[in-house]
């Protein structure tokens, strides 16, 4: 009797923590803004002009040890693009690079997510800028600290692609097609690594 209902407590209370731990994997991460940033770096004259996204929102599940079941969803808010100049802030929203008032949000959309070695993986998606979309793959490499996961990493986008600079602008002798992003990402509540 008492070996019984030992087992039968023994198998409840393994069934309740796997299933804590299942649930765990599924719960998206928390994105702490304050700890992240989104910038991007273009030429103009080769020149290099950087500049950053103030606003934008993630979506995260990812079990660093079986990432192919893991999803990954980012929107950006293309009004938000800051150049600290005033005069190039006030450019930005027209028509000619990120039509803001018709488009305003820049999105991501993993399809899949691979292991790329210790602590690195290889997020590949879809972006979405400016009503255009295009196939991307972006390495990620993550790094834990205490309950903070830190998510780093950078592409390179070709502007023309997404119709982002138009018209004169479309010149890539004068403003490079090359458009690199870099993003930092702080996190709460990943498994670890």
């Amino acid at each position: 009797m008492k070996i019984r209902f030992l087992l039968s407590t023994g198998a409840l209370l393994l069934g309740s923590a796997l299933s804590a731990n299942a649930q765990n994997k599924s719960t998206p991460a928390q994105l702490q803004l304050s700890g992240s940033e989104i910038s991007f770096t273009t030429r103009q004259l080769g020149v290099p002009v950087d500049g950053k996204f103030t606003r934008f929102a993630a979506q995260i599940t990812l079990d660093p040890r079986s990432p192919q079941t893991g999803n990954v969803a980012f929107t950006i808010d293309t009004g938000s693009a800051r150049f600290g100049a005033a005069e190039i802030d006030a450019e930005v929203p027209k028509a000619t690079w990120l039509n803001v008032a018709q488009f305003a949000q820049a999105t991501f959309q993993s399809t899949v997510i691979k292991a790329a070695g210790p602590g690195k993986f290889e997020v590949a998606g879809k972006l979405n800028i400016k009503g255009q979309s295009r196939d991307i793959a972006v390495p990620v490499t993550l790094s834990q600290s205490g309950p903070t996961s830190v998510a780093t990493g950078s592409f390179t986008i070709k502007r023309l692609d997404f119709k982002v600079g138009e018209a004169e602008w479309a010149d890539t002798s004068m403003l490079a097609n090359d458009v690199i992003v870099k993003f930092k990402l702080s996190l709460l509540g990943l498994p670890a690594l």
